[in-house]
């Protein structure tokens, strides 16, 4: 079968479509939904695709609106909302937390809740602290909350069309700089598994668990630690809750060394819950490596954001160590992206 190759953000807006032409109920919720650049190309002309009433353009009330999802998805429709920046989601974090994620639990698992929320995350592109945080372990905390985190446009809209058909709150996270990245994507409508990760790669030396945008970090250290003889298993989780225990302790047991890349702050993180996932299953028998963001804001200056963000230099330094083996590789192999700056396919904020 010929390959389709199409971006991330073209497989989030297929998927909305194919789900919407699926289900009737399938509608859309958000600021900006049906601007002509249509959330980083994720919502673009699906206005003109569908009627008013399944494209729902929302003033700058998140709150408000997340509140009107829930409503409708309790009616029977299956809203998506998306909020453009993780941050603007948490003006709506009781309708969220205290309602969406319990209310089948309040019910008596008589009422379902099938909603999915869209939150960007990601590197500012000089936006600072305020719009360049990465929150997925806040969300990934909550009981009665499923999370995931495509890292590719194939699982994007896999992910995404299973996302819109569960009858459980899902928080779906978009790293923006994934938005131009390119995959092969079948056209058909299909869906994944919400809940489980995938090997990228297998190997016997050491684990490396990413997810999201870690993901690209993760295969250049494969690349390099393969030319140093070193075997490398790769984990992309996807899914942050339900998390896929098994695979990792199953991995961590085989290799006894495990490198996890967080997409932000160690602290009480997705790291430090699969680090201490790793200690309670296996003992403290396996060295386990965390990378991940400086615990402090999002600067807003390229200068200073160079020592917010792992590099691919420090990171194989730490690695070098666990493995008791110097780690050889030419400048060339570093791929030259500033901290702060995306590369050229990423077309702007918004």
């Amino acid at each position: 079968m010929p390959k389709r190759i199409q971006s991330f953000s073209k497989s989030i807006n297929e998927a909305l479509e194919q789900s919407m032409k699926k289900n009737k109920n399938v509608i859309i919720i958000g600021l900006g939904v049906d601007d002509p650049k249509g959330v980083f190309g994720t919502t673009k002309d699906l206005n003109k695709k569908f009627k008013k009433n399944r494209i729902f353009d929302m003033p700058t009330s998140e709150n408000s609106f997340t509140g009107f999802a829930l409503g409708v998805a309790i009616e029977g429709k299956r809203p998506v909302i998306v909020h453009q920046r993780v941050e603007f989601s948490l003006l709506s974090m009781d309708q969220i937390i205290n309602q969406a994620a319990k209310w089948f639990y309040m019910s008596g698992g008589k009422k379902p809740m099938p909603i999915v929320i869209r939150l960007i995350i990601g590197r500012g592109w000089g936006q600072g602290p305020q719009h360049s945080q990465s929150l997925e372990s806040i969300f990934a905390h909550i009981p009665g909350l499923k999370v995931v985190c495509p890292s590719n446009p194939y699982n994007a809209k896999g992910l995404l069309n299973a996302a819109i058909k569960d009858n459980n709150p899902v928080i779906f996270f978009e790293h923006r700089w994934l938005h131009e990245t390119l995959g092969n994507v079948p056209k058909k409508y299909f869906e994944l598994d919400l809940g489980k990760s995938r090997f990228i790669n297998r190997g016997k030396d050491i684990t490396i668990v990413s997810f999201s945008y870690t993901v690209l970090m993760s295969l250049k250290i494969k690349e390099i630690l393969s030319k140093n003889k070193i075997s490398s298993e790769l984990i992309d989780l996807l899914s942050l809750r339900p998390l896929d225990t098994t695979k990792i302790i199953n991995s961590a047991k085989k290799t006894n060394k495990v490198v996890i890349i967080d997409n932000g702050w160690m602290q009480y993180g997705v790291s430090a819950e699969i680090s201490a996932l790793i200690n309670d299953k296996l003992g403290g028998k396996v060295k386990v490596l965390r990378v991940g963001n400086a615990d402090a804001p999002i600067p807003s200056t390229v200068s200073l954001a160079k020592f917010s963000y792992p590099t691919l230099k420090e990171t194989l330094k730490k690695i070098s160590k666990i493995c008791k083996k110097k780690i050889v590789y030419k400048n060339t192999d570093i791929p030259n992206i500033p901290a702060d700056q995306p590369d050229k396919s990423f077309l702007g904020p918004f």
